[in-house]
C-alpha cells in the first residue's frame, strides 16, 4: 500500500523531468539561417536582418509566395505582404533619416515587406512593427512607407540574398534576390548635412580641443563645396588654435571658393612660408593633379631653395617640368636630384623620366 500511494508522485516527477528536458534542448541549425549585411553610405548605415530560405526545387511565386496580398491564417487574420525572408520579420535600419525610393523615412528600425505581382510590379513596404514573428500580426495603419517599385528578372540564386548594388557618395541600391526575382530597393542619404551636422555635434567634444578637428571640417566643407560659411568659422577655429599651412592653406580654398581672390592669394603665401619640405611637396602635386602646372612648378621651386639638399624636391620639381612638357629643365631638375645619392624610389622615378627623354 505504501509503495501505491507514492506512485502518483512519480508520475509527476517524470512529467516534470520531460518538461524540463524539452526546454533544454540543444542548439542545432535553423532550416533557414539568419543572416545580417551592412552598407555605409556617407558616414550612414543601412542594416538588414533576415532569415535565408532556399528554393530547393519548389515553385516560389504565386506558390510558396502568393501573388499580391494573402490574409494570414493566424495573428490578426487581416491580408498581409511577404516578409521578405523566413521567420521573424525581416528588419531595416537606417542610422539617419533617408529617402527610400523617394521618400522620407527617419532614423530606425523597420519590418521590411514586399509585394510581388504576375505582371513583375510590386511593392516595398516598411513597418513601424519590427518585432513580430513574419506578417501574422502585420497592420497596414503601422506603415511608415509604402511605394511601388518594379521587380527584375535575374540569374537563378538558390539561398534568398540581400545585397547593396550601385554604390555612390549619396545613394545605394538594396536588392533582394531570390529564384530568378530580383526586389530594387533605392535609398539616399543628404550625406554632406549629415556630416556637417555630425562635425558640429563632434567638435563639442574632444575633437575639437585640438586644431585638427575644427581644421578636418573645414576642409570636408571646402573640398566638398558645401555650407563655406560655417567652413570659414571652423577655419578660423583652427587657425586660432595653431596658424601653419594647413589650417591656412585650408582658410585660403574657402576664400577663394567664395570669391574673395585677393585674399585668398594673400593668405597661401602666409601659408606656404610655414610649410614643411613634406606640405611643399604635398601641395605641388595637389596642384599638378589640378593640370595648375605654373603654379606648382613656383610652390617646388621654393621647397629647393628652402631644402636645397633634397634630393626628393630636385626630383619633385623635375617632375612638374616633365608633366608640364618643359623637357630641357625637367632634364636637368632630375640630374640635380641623381647628383645627391637620393633613395632608391627617388631615383627610380628621375632615372625613368631621364631614360624616357634618352638622356640616361
Amino acid at each position: 500500500m505504501k509503495n501505491r500511494s507514492l506512485f502518483p508522485f512519480f508520475v509527476m516527477a517524470l512529467a516534470l523531468l520531460s518538461v524540463q528536458c524539452l526546454a533544454q534542448q540543444i542548439t542545432t541549425p535553423a532550416p533557414s539561417p539568419a543572416a545580417v549585411v551592412t552598407q555605409t553610405v556617407g558616414i550612414s548605415t543601412v542594416t538588414v536582418k533576415y532569415s535565408r530560405p532556399a528554393v530547393k526545387g519548389r515553385e516560389v511565386w504565386g506558390a510558396l509566395v502568393p501573388y499580391g496580398w494573402t490574409a494570414q491564417p493566424f495573428g490578426n487574420l487581416k491580408e498581409a505582404p511577404w516578409r521578405a525572408g523566413a521567420n521573424a520579420n525581416t528588419t531595416i535600419e537606417f542610422s539617419h533619416n533617408a529617402r527610400v525610393e523617394g521618400k522620407e523615412v527617419p532614423a530606425g528600425v523597420y519590418g521590411l515587406f514586399f509585394v510581388i505581382n504576375k505582371d513583375n510590379t510590386g511593392e516595398v513596404i516598411l513597418s513601424k512593427d519590427n518585432r513580430s514573428w513574419g506578417s501574422f500580426w502585420y497592420e497596414a495603419s503601422r506603415d511608415q512607407l509604402r511605394a511601388p517599385i518594379k521587380i527584375r528578372d535575374v540569374a537563378f540564386t538558390e539561398l534568398l540574398t540581400f545585397d547593396f548594388i550601385s554604390l555612390d557618395k549619396n545613394s545605394t541600391e538594396l536588392v533582394l534576390n531570390w529564384e530568378k526575382k530580383q526586389f530594387p530597393i533605392a535609398i539616399q542619404f543628404a550625406v554632406d548635412d549629415i556630416v556637417m551636422a555630425n562635425a558640429t555635434e563632434e567638435l563639442k567634444g574632444t575633437v575639437g580641443f585640438t586644431w585638427q578637428g575644427p581644421s578636418s571640417a573645414a576642409n570636408y566643407a571646402l573640398l566638398n563645396k558645401v555650407n563655406m560659411e560655417q567652413g570659414m568659422i571652423w577655419a578660423d577655429r583652427a587657425i586660432a588654435q595653431n596658424k601653419n599651412f594647413t589650417t591656412l592653406n585650408i582658410k585660403a580654398g574657402l576664400l577663394q571658393e567664395t570669391g574673395k581672390v585677393a585674399e585668398a592669394e594673400k593668405l597661401k603665401k602666409e601659408a606656404i612660408a610655414l610649410a614643411t619640405e613634406n606640405e611643399l611637396n604635398i601641395y605641388g602635386y595637389q596642384l599638378l593633379g589640378q593640370t595648375q602646372f605654373d603654379k606648382a612648378i613656383e610652390v617646388l621651386k621654393i621647397a629647393t631653395e628652402r631644402f636645397p639638399k633634397s634630393a626628393n624636391a630636385w626630383d619633385s620639381l623635375g617632375e612638374a617640368y616633365a608633366l608640364k612638357g618643359d623637357t630641357k629643365n625637367a632634364i636637368i631638375n632630375f640630374k640635380k636630384s641623381l647628383t645627391m645619392n637620393p633613395p632608391e624610389n627617388v631615383r627610380a622615378n628621375s632615372e625613368k623620366y631621364l631614360k624616357q627623354f634618352g638622356a640616361l
